[in-house]
């Protein structure tokens, strides 16, 4: 298979074209996860919080292997765009060898220490068992979640965005189908709750992981991949690191921000753990459409970069900012205008819903100036730059955010934690738009 469309496709078209279908799978996954919840919620609050507690685990464990799977995919897509097709399939062998070993000890390692984990919140009682009975079941399958991302990533390289699609939405609408049978115990399912919430989870990854394992046994990847190439070799093993670990490390600060917030907020009270818990699930409902374009973005990004095609690249980055700016004004418009709707459909309770609606609306005035960060971050993995796509995101979830938050806190209550986010990304935003054009100019001289 052929990527010079790649390099030929009119822009607009090609990064829709790349953009949509990863676009619909994630906003499947969203709606995955916001219906997991639903269900969840339905169990009580207990319930709901300490899946919430456990959230930040899975998200490191998908950050792990979305990181890693980016460093895959810059540099297959690099060395195709160079016309280096052996070495494109070098790196995705190596790549798939690796992301085996990164799930194991992420299964190993994240199940031993899940009790400390958890026990960081609560020590006993119904939260802490609840967790640890959801936690223990996720936490052991978190191999299949870094091998399937790493497959995903190495179609990606190529500009085959329907196969990853079509596969990770079946793992997400087997999850949402299987989650009321087993955690309610519909017909001759036993009634398991969070337990069975975590079953419905670990099946829906494994149809994803399966469904790959037969298109390849069908089809193939396009490019040479197999056993004999996998052997680790330190010049590609440099260049997936080089991007993949600080991908890694950025995507993996969402779930220590998280804990942090969670002790600041947990502070005042428990339903603003609750709150924090709803608010990150449906965040993703409105990023991973912006993450989407990201996605589309990186591997044309990387091809014409290979290629040396400076104006294309040009293009291809004007495009895709107006697209991330477009999707983050819609999600602003929807959390600032119906937060109240949005919290009843996890909790009944009327302070719950009034304190997450005020939550809502102040944390979506960052949403518009984030669109910048997120573009700037992605374009910079596409372009080898691990580094600098690190520090800005260092600087959106680590560095401003939690400083204002606990300054926030002390001063203006749970409402200072609040107004945190939107004073963090407009710093981020104003920094990584200086990172960026620094390192893009030395770049294409």
């Amino acid at each position: 298979m052929s990527q010079e469309f790649m390099r030929e496709k009119k822009v607009l078209p090609l990064v829709l074209s790349m953009s949509l279908p990863m676009m619909l799978s994630m906003l499947v996954n969203s709606l995955y996860n916001i219906v997991d919840s639903m269900f969840v919620a339905q169990l009580g609050e207990d319930a709901l919080t300490a899946v919430s507690l456990v959230y930040p685990l899975q998200t490191l464990v998908t950050s792990i292997g979305v990181g890693f799977g980016v460093g895959i995919s810059a540099a297959a897509a690099f060395f195709l765009g160079a016309g280096d097709r052996k070495r494109a399939g070098m790196a995705a062998s190596q790549g798939f060898l690796l992301s085996i070993v990164h799930g194991v000890i992420l299964s190993l390692g994240l199940s031993a220490l899940l009790p400390a984990f958890l026990g960081l919140f609560y020590g006993e009682g119904s939260i802490y068992e609840l967790g640890l009975e959801y936690g223990r079941i996720v936490m052991a399958f978190s191999v299949v979640v870094t091998v399937q991302i790493g497959i995903e990533k190495i179609y990606q390289s190529m500009g085959n965005m329907i196969v990853p699609t079509v596969c990770l939405a079946a793992g997400c609408l087997t999850n949402i189908v299987l989650d009321p049978f087993f955690i309610f115990g519909i017909g001759p399912f036993p009634r398991l709750e969070v337990t069975g919430a975590a079953i419905a989870t670990v099946i829906g990854q494994m149809v994803t992981l399966a469904m790959y394992a037969v298109w390849y046994a069908k089809k193939g990847l396009g490019i040479e991949f197999g056993p004999a190439l996998m052997r680790p070799t330190g010049d590609i093993c440099k260049r997936l690191y080089l991007v993949g670990v600080p991908s890694s490390l950025t995507l993996g600060l969402p779930s220590l921000l998280v804990t942090l917030l969670n002790g600041m907020a947990g502070a005042f009270s428990s339903i603003y753990v609750l709150i924090l818990g709803v608010y990150f699930k449906l965040q993703t409902f409105i990023y991973l459409p912006a993450s989407g374009i990201v996605q589309g973005m990186r591997p044309v990004l990387s091809y014409n970069y290979g290629a040396g095609e400076k104006k294309r690249m040009k293009q291809i980055l004007g495009v895709c900012t107006g697209l991330d700016l477009a999707i983050m004004a819609v999600g602003m418009a929807v959390f600032f205008l119906l937060p109240g709707p949005i919290m009843r459909m996890f909790t009944k309770d009327a302070e719950t819903i009034r304190e997450g609606a005020a939550a809502l609306r102040l944390i979506s005035l960052g949403f518009v100036i984030s669109g910048i960060s997120v573009t700037a971050s992605g374009a910079l993995e596409a372009l080898g730059e691990g580094v600098a796509s690190f520090i800005i995101s260092f600087l959106r979830y680590l560095a401003l955010i939690v400083p204002l938050a606990w300054l926030g806190s002390r001063l203006l209550g749970v409402q200072g934690i609040w107004a945190a986010f939107p004073a963090a990304e407009t710093l981020t935003a104003l920094a990584a738009s200086a990172i960026f054009f620094v390192r893009y100019k030395k770049l294409v001289k």
